[in-house]
């Protein structure tokens, strides 16, 4: 595809970004919302089998369904969205790596999800859903950006609510969220009867605090947890494990 057919996907101020898996790329909008690391770590960190359905809550702009297509043989992806600009841009991203028959994206509420897919239906849900509780700092809480780091439009129990109603039994949770809120999220699975199975802290650099964890659970799953070793993102400063560059590609 030449410069001229990928501009046709564009709309003002995007720009097309090499996702460095398949050749496969995707359009942002720098000033509303890209992609960050935690979205690439949970895409690493989750896993579907041949021939299994995934379905990705608070999709964005679409990165998580895309790279996922490209290191899983799941049959089918699905990406929801509330906001249709992000929606919108997702969509383009799948036509623009031909993608259309592995991925679709559906614009919806999260906190209405069981109405738009049927019960059980998933073999495997993600999400990387907004962190930060309530919305104290907020200029503009109906900014894009805003509506994707603050629990403005669903808050974690909607998002575990929700995936508890879709995922088979069985089927396989792969969350990431912030530490603080660690044991907020385990009561909030195990009241859901998802049983959290996997854990791993995510740290800056190894003398750092976790800023990130990453966990699995598993639908109707008997209690027990491992916890895998820290995953650390930064050797020094601007300097990536190699971890991290051989796993993700950095």
């Amino acid at each position: 595809m030449n410069r001229s057919e990928e501009s046709s996907f564009l709309k003002d101020r995007e720009r097309i970004d090499d996702l460095q898996r398949n050749g496969y790329r995707i359009i942002q909008h720098p000033e509303k919302f890209c992609f960050g690391m935690d979205a690439v770590l949970l895409s690493g960190f989750a896993t579907a089998h041949r021939g299994e359905r995934v379905l990705d809550l608070c999709t964005g702009t679409g990165i998580i369904p895309i790279l996922m297509e490209a290191k899983t043989e799941a049959a089918h992806l699905t990406g929801l969205e509330i906001q249709e600009e992000s929606a919108d841009m997702a969509r383009r991203s799948v036509a623009l790596n031909g993608l259309e028959e592995k991925i679709d994206i559906v614009t919806g509420d999260v906190r209405k999800a069981d109405s738009y897919f049927s019960s059980a239906f998933f073999d495997v849900v993600t999400c990387n859903p907004p962190y930060m509780i309530g919305r104290h700092g907020l200029t503009n809480p109906e900014a894009p950006k805003a509506i994707a780091r603050h629990e403005i439009l669903c808050t974690l129990e909607d998002v575990v609510g929700q995936t508890a109603r879709l995922l088979k039994a069985g089927g396989h949770f792969y969350l990431i969220h912030r530490p603080f809120r660690l044991a907020e999220i385990i009561t909030t699975l195990a009241r859901c009867k998802l049983e959290p199975k996997r854990m791993r802290l995510v740290y800056p650099y190894v003398d750092k605090e976790p800023n990130m964890v990453l966990i699995e659970a598993v639908r109707g799953g008997k209690p027990r947890m491992t916890v895998e070793s820290p995953l650390i993102i930064f050797r020094e400063q601007g300097v990536y494990t190699e971890e991290i560059r051989e796993k993700y590609g950095f």
